[in-house]
C-alpha cells in the first residue's frame, strides 16, 4: 500500500475542492510541476493528477502543462484523469508518458468504451468511481447518475484494469476521514486493486485502512491525499514511512 498525493488543476493552478465544489476551491500553488517536484522530493511513488478544467468541461484543458509534470516525475508513474472520453486524448496521455488514464464519466455514458480501452491498453487503464450516497457522479461530480458504485465495480470485474480510484464524495476535502467499509466492500467485488480516495486526514486514517485490508492487501493498491497534505494535517513522508512499517513482513523466528 502506498499514499498517492494529488494534484488537481483548474486554470494552471493546484487546487483542492470541498465535496467536488468548483465554486469552493482553495488555491495551494501557482506552480503545478514546482509542486510535482516537491512531492518527487518527498519521496512519492505514484502521482495522482486530475485536470478539473478538463473534467467539466469534457476534454482535457490542461494536458501541456501535465506532459511537462509527468516529465518531472521522471520514473515516477502519473495516473491523470479529467475530460478523457475519447481513444485518441488517452493515447495522447500514453504518448506523453502518462502511466494510467483514469476513465469515469465516459465508463457510465459509453460502457463499451471502457471495455475496449482496457482490452487495447491492458494494465494501463484505471476506472474512477467517485460516488455520493452510493450512486455513482459524473461530469466533475456536477451529475448523478442512475448507477450504484458496488453494481459498476462488479459489471467491470473482467477487464484487464489497472485499478479502480474509489471516492466518496461527501468526504473527499473535507479531512473527516476515509470511509473504510464501503472501500473495502467494493474491493470485494472489484477485479482490479482499488485505490482509496476521498477525507484522508491523518496517520490513524491510514492505520485504520491498513487495519480493514490486512487480510487482503492485493485487493488496495493505496490511497489519495490531497488537502491533507498542503493543509499540514497530514506528513506525506511520515505517512508513507508508516505504511511502510505496516506492511513489512513480521519474523516468524
Amino acid at each position: 500500500m502506498i499514499l498517492i498525493p494529488a494534484i488537481d488543476l483548474k486554470e494552471g493552478q493546484c487546487v483542492r475542492l470541498r465535496q467536488g465544489r468548483m465554486d469552493d476551491a482553495t488555491v495551494f500553488s501557482n506552480d503545478p510541476v514546482a509542486t510535482a517536484e516537491h512531492w518527487l522530493a518527498e519521496g512519492c511513488r505514484r502521482l495522482h493528477i486530475v485536470d478539473l478544467d478538463g473534467a467539466f468541461a469534457g476534454h482535457p484543458k490542461n494536458a501541456e502543462l501535465i506532459s511537462t509534470m509527468v516529465t518531472a516525475l521522471g520514473e515516477v508513474p502519473v495516473q491523470v484523469g479529467g475530460g478523457i472520453r475519447s481513444t485518441d486524448i488517452a493515447a495522447a496521455y500514453f504518448d506523453a508518458g502518462v502511466a494510467n488514464v483514469i476513465i469515469g464519466t465516459q465508463a457510465i455514458r459509453e460502457p463499451a468504451f471502457l471495455a475496449e480501452l482496457a482490452q487495447r491498453y491492458p494494465q494501463q487503464v484505471t476506472l474512477g468511481i467517485d460516488a455520493r450516497g452510493g450512486r455513482v457522479a459524473v461530469s466533475g461530480w456536477d451529475e448523478e447518475a442512475a448507477v450504484d458504485a458496488m453494481d459498476l465495480a462488479r459489471s467491470t470485474a473482467d477487464l484487464p484494469l489497472a485499478s479502480i480510484v474509489y471516492t466518496d464524495i461527501d468526504r473527499d476535502g473535507m479531512l473527516q476521514g476515509l470511509n473504510v467499509s464501503s472501500t473495502r466492500a467494493l474491493a470485494e467485488v472489484a477485479g482490479a486493486p482499488v485505490i482509496a480516495s476521498g477525507g484522508v486526514t491523518n496517520l490513524n486514517d491510514l492505520k485504520q485502512l491498513q487495519s480493514v485490508f490486512a487480510d487482503a492487501p492485493h485487493l488496495l493498491l493505496g490511497a489519495i491525499t490531497g488537502r491533507a497534505i498542503y493543509e499540514g494535517e497530514l506528513d506525506f513522508s511520515a505517512g508513507q514511512k508508516l505504511l511502510d512499517e505496516l506492511n513489512a513482513p513480521r519474523s516468524t523466528g
